[in-house]
């Protein structure tokens, strides 16, 4: 007991432990994840007689990967992390928060298929009460969180392309003047304050993953329904969600940890970032904007039965692989800035 209530105390207080302590604490529950995963694998193909399961196993896996490069993630993760760096924070674990809330769904999905429940079908089958519900607080839910972080990193990048023009024309620039100010800010504030440390990023994975709006989610879902017929044992079973989770919240907190440290080399060096700090942010607050008007426009589509043509299109538009362009976009800029940099040192 003394060892559980040192780790809570310690856990209730890693806001004060080194960035590398955390760092190790957030990427050794991913690969705790991936252990937990290789056991229930082994456990469950005991004797060699579930040759079946390691294909299924890579493929959850495989799919995880795919998941964490949809637009949505990334837009959701990116535009968290530059408020909380610009908060003057280390988020380390944003990524991890964000994808362990969306990939708990699957899990608990993943359960109920195991247990025999027949609910998850009817949850995942088009045109029913349950799968308009949940895909209605999914896209509801991620819609208005994007389009509030895309307006709150928006005002930011409002204040730091007017600040890089002050600076070319000979100015100074401060730490706090890279802060989001202004009405948009103070408007946002509230329907923010909720959002005060990574880990409250949970819930809003969470929620996002309640529509089980991706062919990736429902895919991994439908296999497991399959192998559970085909005699794969429950445990083997259990493997398939938590790998796609191992998968997803590798890749989602390296995504996360990489902004950061994007982020913070920009307001940590102003006079000579700020222009890199005005482009990246302005990228992250566009795509969540982007994807929140995409979002809601499918979400009106749905909750009012709408005909048109223009919300009929956004509620059918498929973000999933888009997301890869986006990660490019954020690398080319980044290389970029360092080759600036290191040119402008030889200089």
């Amino acid at each position: 007991m003394t060892a559980l209530t040192e780790f809570a105390t310690m856990y209730r207080e890693r806001e004060h432990l080194s960035l590398r302590t955390r760092l190790l604490f957030t990427f050794g529950a991913v690969a705790a994840l991936h252990a937990a995963a290789v056991v229930l694998l082994l456990a469950g193909a005991a004797g060699g007689a579930q040759p079946l399961a390691l294909g299924l196993v890579v493929t959850a896996y495989v799919a995880g990967v795919k998941h964490s490069y949809d637009w949505d993630h990334i837009a959701a993760i990116d535009n968290s992390t530059r408020k909380f760096v610009a908060q003057h924070k280390d988020p380390v674990s944003v990524g991890f928060a964000f994808s362990l809330g969306h990939s708990s769904v699957v899990v608990l999905a993943g359960l109920l298929v195991v247990a025999g429940a027949t609910l998850v079908g009817q949850f995942m089958e088009d045109g029913t009460t349950g799968n308009k519900v949940l895909g209605l607080i999914g896209s509801g839910v991620s819609g208005l969180f994007l389009l509030a972080m895309g307006l709150f990193n928006g005002s930011t990048f409002v204040r730091a392309t007017k600040l890089y023009r002050e600076v070319q024309a000979g100015g100074e620039v401060r730490h706090e003047d890279l802060e989001a100010k202004g009405f948009v800010a103070r408007l946002l504030a509230k329907p923010l304050s909720r959002v005060e440390r990574p880990r409250n990023i949970y819930v809003i994975g969470f929620l996002f993953g309640l529509g089980f709006d991706t062919a990736t989610t429902i895919g991994l879902l439908v296999i497991t329904t399959t192998a559970s017929l085909a005699g794969v044992s429950p445990l083997a079973l259990m493997a398939l969600p938590l790998a796609f989770t191992a998968a997803m919240t590798l890749c989602d907190s390296a995504n996360g940890v990489a902004m950061m440290k994007m982020y913070k080399s920009a307001i940590n060096n102003p006079q000579r970032k700020l222009g890199f700090n005005a482009l990246i942010t302005g990228i992250s607050a566009v795509s969540a904007l982007f994807i929140s008007v995409i979002t809601l426009g499918g979400f009106a589509n749905t909750a009012f039965g709408l005909e048109d043509p223009l919300t009929s299109w956004l509620g059918e538009v498929d973000l999933g692989d888009a997301g890869l362009i986006l990660v490019a976009l954020f690398a080319m800029v980044w290389a970029v800035s360092v080759w600036r940099g290191r040119v402008a040192r030889r200089g």
